[in-house]
């Protein structure tokens, strides 16, 4: 173990080559009862000097009206505060795939402020990709009223709590500008670890899990595309295990034309497959100004059903950004072309400082 500057640890562990139908031994393999007891590893507290730095920075991005979607790392530099997203980028790629990084004066913040920091400081991550058809690099996850049994919706629109799912990235970020009056606690979970329990309690529905399924698009597709895409749950390659969830996207695209009925043994081991999602999983509350970063490939994530307020500025908000990292963990051909953002016809890329009633 080694420790990133203000305090916060970074996990290590020695990786072995993951191989179909054996446990895969992974840094990112925990279980929620060890890392619960271990918050000061996983929570980085920015110190004032770096907070002073960033907001430094935004300050210098609003003078020369950069837009926001353009921000690039060499519109950013961040001397005191890069090294640590740095060790963010090797915890999520080498060590247990998650870090909360806590202490962003957001109530201090304009909108745009918040939306600068926040974009910039995933630059040293990866790269934006759009989180919808309409192009968002800058996400929000806020409840628009809509019916989360909708094949055409996505939970992020929603108070439901969600299966736990992956997204369609490498790299989700979310920034905490307002909680829920009650509920809506993050829950994370490794994936890796879901895998090596399924794998020892009842290695045939792993190996099921291993083949081909089918995914929903949400409708979210170019002209000519299919409705759906195809990739196995358990994917390996050059000793590597990346896992896509088997929630809302799979069950849904049993509505699509053209996509083969589930077995029973098929749905049975996608119930496990959430059930031990459930069981291993870790509560993670979110204050103002909380950014969690996860690893898709090794994570699960999903959120309890919330209660808002009604006033409209205190509702459950959170920004998000979905990243790309080509360079990341290696993955089986044809897996990225389908986890990396949303584009359709006539997309245009663009950074809003909040969620629209339109927005998909």
């Amino acid at each position: 173990m080694f420790t990133i500057p203000n305090g916060a640890a970074i996990a290590s562990g020695s990786r072995q080559p993951a191989m179909p139908g054996l446990p895969a031994p992974d840094p990112a393999a925990w279980y929620a009862d060890d890392m619960e007891k271990k918050s000061e590893d996983w929570i980085y507290k920015f110190s004032q000097r770096q907070i002073d730095e960033i907001m430094d920075r935004v300050g210098i991005l609003e003078q020369n009206k950069l837009e926001i979607k353009n921000i690039t790392r060499d519109d950013f530099p961040l001397p005191k505060v890069g090294p640590a997203l740095e060790d963010f980028y090797h915890e999520l790629t080498e060590g247990r795939g998650f870090v909360l990084a806590r202490g962003l004066p957001v109530e201090e913040m304009t909108r745009w402020q918040i939306g600068a920091a926040f974009f910039g400081m995933g630059t040293y991550l990866g790269q934006a990709v759009s989180q919808n058809p309409m192009g968002h690099l800058l996400g929000h996850v806020k409840n628009l009223g809509k019916n989360y049994s909708d094949p055409l919706v996505r939970g992020y629109q929603t108070a439901a709590r969600m299966n736990f799912h992956s997204d369609q990235c490498d790299y989700v970020a979310l920034l905490c500008l307002h909680p829920a009056r009650s509920g809506g606690e993050s829950l994370i979970t490794s994936s890796i670890s879901v895998y090596n329990e399924m794998q020892k309690r009842r290695p045939d529905l792993a190996e099921l899990l291993c083949q081909i399924f089918y995914f929903s698009k949400h409708g979210e597709i170019k002209e000519g595309e299919e409705p759906f895409y195809c990739m196995p749950i358990f994917a390996f390659h050059d000793g590597y295990l990346s896992i896509r969830a088997g929630g809302a996207h799979v069950r849904k695209a049993q509505l699509l034309p053209g996509v083969p009925q589930f077995t029973d043994a098929q749905i049975e081991a996608l119930d496990m497959f959430q059930e031990l999602a459930n069981e291993l999983c870790m509560t993670m509350k979110f204050e103002v100004g909380d950014i969690q970063f996860l690893h898709n490939h090794v994570m699960l994530h999903t959120r309890t059903a919330f209660e808002d307020f009604e006033e409209l500025d205190r509702k459950r908000h959170l920004m998000r950004l979905w990243l790309t990292d080509p360079a990341g963990r290696p993955t089986p051909p044809g897996f990225r072309q389908n986890i990396s953002g949303i584009e359709v016809d006539g997309t245009v890329h663009t950074a809003p400082l909040d969620m629209l009633e339109s927005a998909g």
